[in-house]
Order: structure tokens, then C-alpha cells, then sequence
């Protein structure tokens, strides 16, 4: 048998997990400031529901889970159409991200939802994708989103959140700003206004394949050479918010959704401009994001110092609900990409030294009468806030070191006949070997000094 585990997938070990952790409650301590309040979905949804959401190329990313019992009774195997056969032998699928599901959730518990509901999210996604650096088939996203509100204010707490997440991580990031109205707008000064989706998914890959490579694909689409031409000038572009959409305004006037457009990012860089960012939040005409649903306003955010894709985005979608017959329920969200944000981490040095949740102290085990004494009094020190294990077999003391050694737990009581008549302990700090008598009151403040 060959142990493995799926490409695209990773085991995390307990220092990994540790770190992870820190990224997930820096991320959740924001979320709360703003007052998110948290929510789940399953991990497995009806394909109806996940099906036609994100565009030709995320339906072909979806996991699809084949159907248990006797399914293969219902099916068809001479069926010559995959798409009616993967609908009898697969009802199910993997969530691809955390925003269907959701839009899913609001309108099933609309009812028990306070409007506007602000909620967030932290949880395992799946992308039948090609694995390479920082794209994974499972991981982890953690979502804000706001719905039920049609306020650009709305736009400008999601960015102002991103910008505290990644200054309390510590990562310097550019954060990008589009809209989706000015996409549709530069469509039409293309000529190709019913190509919207193909120009903008196209777009999206420029990270990627670069322009040369964008033209290719738009021309691929069915975008004329003019059309083509048309848009380089526009990406070429740079200045200001104030000054980028003071050359939309006048390259697009004739476009009413464009107008639309540029009066939202106004009203949304007004706002922006009381608030004090960490990070510069700029206008990036080349932003796309590739998903279908995006309507409005749509951001991104990428590392400044790493060769690294986005690692937040998000945007406004007016009508997702109505996809499950809910009409009118506009919304905005973001997504953290905690993979990347943790490889970004990694390889900058920027975890903490310190760690919160490792234990503080083992407990040497010298035997059965010594456990009389040693077992009460850790459980004493963890009721005082102390992070306390106790060996579980009486075997020599330098296992135990070495044990401690391991686990980076930086002492070690040592309590034997003697330090139990005395009443004391001995601690040994394992980061110098040196050993310190002292009581158990001694004990719990020095540990608690060092929190």
C-alpha cells in the first residue's frame, strides 16, 4: 500500500497548526470589532446549487461526489450525454467557495436573519484545480459579507477591514479597486458590449499570461482587433483615484451603466478618504475578478513583497439570492485566502516567536507515590491559568527532557521525595539547563509573568 494523500491537499503538523490558528483569530478578532457574527454551512451542497454560479471554467472545477447505495441501478451507461449521466450518478458537490452557499443560507433562513446581516465564515473550499504555489484543491477561506444593504459604506468597511487584518499580520499589501459597471462600460467603447463575461474573464488572467497573452484570448473570444486596441490605452492609464475616473467620465460618458460606475467609486474613494489605511488603497482598471456574480464594486489585495497571487478579494452582487428566489437582496463580501496568507508568512519570518497555546510546563513522573502529589497539584496550576502537562510513565528523567525537548515546552518541574517533604519544586529552564527551587505559589506567578 502507498501512503499519500491527494495532490492539492496537506497535512498540517501541530506548530503548523498553531500558526494557522494565529492567522485565523487575527482574522476573527477584526471580523468581531466590526460586528460579523459567525455562521457554517455543509461541506457538500445539491449540485443545483453550486452549478451555473461561476462561470464555464468554475462549473469545471467543481467536485463532484458520486451518489452511495444503489445508484448505478438509475443509471444509464450507454448514455452518450456526460452531462445527463453526471446527473444521475453525482446529486452533490464539494463547495467551490463560501459566497453560493451562503446566498443559499439567506434565503432559506431569511426569517431568523436580522437585515442587514452581517456574517462571516471560516472554512474549507474545493477546486478540481492544477496544484502549483499557492493554489491548493482544499483550503480554507474566511468570508465577511454584508447583505440586505445597497451603502457604498458597506464597500468601505470591507476595505478598511483588510487593511487591519494584514497590518495586524504584519504583511505590506497593495489593495486594488474596480468596478464591474466600468468593465460593462469599457465593453460597449470596445464594441463588444455582449461580451462582457469573456472580456472580463479574460482580463483576470493577466497576472498570469500577461497582455500579450490577454489579446490572444480576447481575440479567441471574438473581440475584433479594434476592440483590442481600444482597451490597451485604458490599461495604460495611471493616477489617482480622482484622476482615473476623471478620464473614464470623459472616455465613457456616452455609457449610462459606466456613469453608474464612476459615481460609485466616487461616492466609495469619499468615504475612503476619512478613514487612515495602513496600506494604499488604489483604482486598478486591469481588476477584473472573474466570477459571474460580481455586479458592482470589486476589490483585491495582493502581497507588495512576494511573488504571490491576490490573497483577499471580493465585491458586490446584486441579485444572488434571486438565483434562489429571493429578489432584490444585494450584497458584498471579501475572502481571505488563508493558504497564501500562511505560505506569505512562512517564507517572510513573520509568525511570532511567541506562542500562546504550547504548554508552559511538563511535570516530571517519578512514580506511582510521587503522583500522589503531582497529579492535585497540576491540576491546581491549571485552574491558575497555567498550560501544564504531566508524563504520563515513570520512566528516566532524561526522556523526559528530551520529551520536553521535542514539544518546545521551555520548563520542567521536578518534583520528587525530597522537593514534596520540602514542600518545593525545582524548575529547570530548558532553554539554558539552569534550576531554580522554588514553592508552587512561586511557580504559578512566574509562568503568569511570562504570558
Amino acid at each position: 500500500m502507498q501512503i499519500g494523500i491527494p495532490k492539492g491537499t496537506r497535512d498540517f503538523l501541530p506548530q503548523e497548526m498553531r500558526r494557522r490558528n494565529y492567522i485565523f483569530d487575527t482574522i476573527r478578532t477584526v471580523f468581531n470589532q466590526f460586528g460579523f457574527v459567525e455562521i457554517q454551512t455543509p461541506s457538500m451542497e445539491n449540485l443545483s446549487t453550486l452549478m451555473g454560479k461561476y462561470g464555464e471554467e468554475g462549473d469545471r472545477l467543481l467536485f463532484k461526489i458520486l451518489n452511495s447505495g444503489n445508484f448505478l441501478e438509475k443509471a444509464d451507461l450507454s448514455e452518450t450525454n456526460l452531462n445527463r449521466l453526471s446527473a444521475v450518478l453525482c446529486e452533490k458537490g464539494l463547495r467551490y467557495d463560501l459566497t453560493v452557499p451562503f446566498a443559499r443560507f439567506v434565503v432559506q433562513h431569511r426569517q431568523e436573519l436580522p437585515m442587514p446581516f452581517k456574517r462571516f465564515q471560516m472554512q474549507p473550499v474545493w477546486r478540481a484545480d492544477r496544484p502549483q504555489k499557492g493554489r491548493y484543491r482544499e483550503f480554507y477561506q474566511c468570508d465577511a459579507d454584508i447583505i440586505g444593504s445597497n451603502s457604498l459604506l458597506n464597500e468601505a468597511e470591507l476595505l478598511q477591514m483588510a487593511d487591519e487584518v494584514f497590518h495586524r499580520l504584519g504583511i505590506a499589501v497593495q489593495i486594488k479597486v474596480n468596478n464591474r459597471k466600468l468593465l460593462a462600460g469599457i465593453a460597449t467603447y470596445m464594441g463588444h458590449p455582449e461580451l462582457l463575461t469573456d472580456i472580463t474573464v479574460a482580463i483576470d488572467k493577466l497576472d498570469k499570461i500577461g497582455w500579450d497573452g490577454v489579446c490572444r484570448e480576447l481575440a479567441e473570444r471574438g473581440v475584433s482587433p479594434e476592440g483590442i486596441a481600444r482597451l490597451e490605452p485604458i490599461f495604460q492609464q495611471q493616477g489617482t483615484p480622482a484622476d482615473l475616473l476623471s478620464y473614464l467620465q470623459n472616455l465613457l460618458k456616452d455609457s449610462e451603466i459606466a456613469m453608474k460606475g464612476v459615481a460609485e467609486m466616487g461616492t466609495l474613494f469619499g468615504y475612503l478618504d476619512k478613514i487612515p489605511f495602513h496600506n494604499e488603497v488604489s483604482v486598478d482598471l486591469t481588476l477584473a475578478r472573474g466570477l459571474n456574480y460580481y455586479t458592482g464594486a470589486i476589490m483585491e489585495v495582493k502581497a507588495k513583497d512576494f511573488a504571490m497571487g491576490s490573497i483577499s478579494g471580493g465585491g458586490r452582487y446584486d441579485d444572488l439570492t434571486g438565483i434562489f428566489g429571493m429578489k432584490n437582496m444585494s450584497g458584498v463580501g471579501i475572502s481571505f485566502g488563508a493558504e497564501r496568507i500562511y505560505d506569505i508568512m512562512d517564507e517572510g519570518g513573520l509568525f511570532p516567536d511567541t506562542d500562546n497555546n504550547s504548554t508552559q510546563v511538563l511535570i516530571v513522573n517519578f512514580g506511582e507515590k510521587e503522583l500522589q502529589h503531582t497529579l492535585p497539584l497540576a491540576q491546581r496550576l491549571r485552574k491558575k491559568g497555567i498550560r501544564v502537562e504531566l508524563y504520563p510513565d515513570a520512566v528516566k528523567i532524561g526522556r523526559q527532557f528530551s520529551y520536553a525537548d521535542a514539544k518546545g515546552i521551555p520548563y520542567v518541574a521536578i518534583v520528587g521525595e525530597e522537593e514534596i517533604a520540602q514542600g518545593r519544586l525545582q524548575l529547570k529552564n530548558m532553554s539554558d539547563g539552569s534550576q531554580t527551587g522554588m514553592t508552587e505559589e512561586e511557580l504559578i506567578t512566574k509562568l503568569n509573568d511570562l504570558k
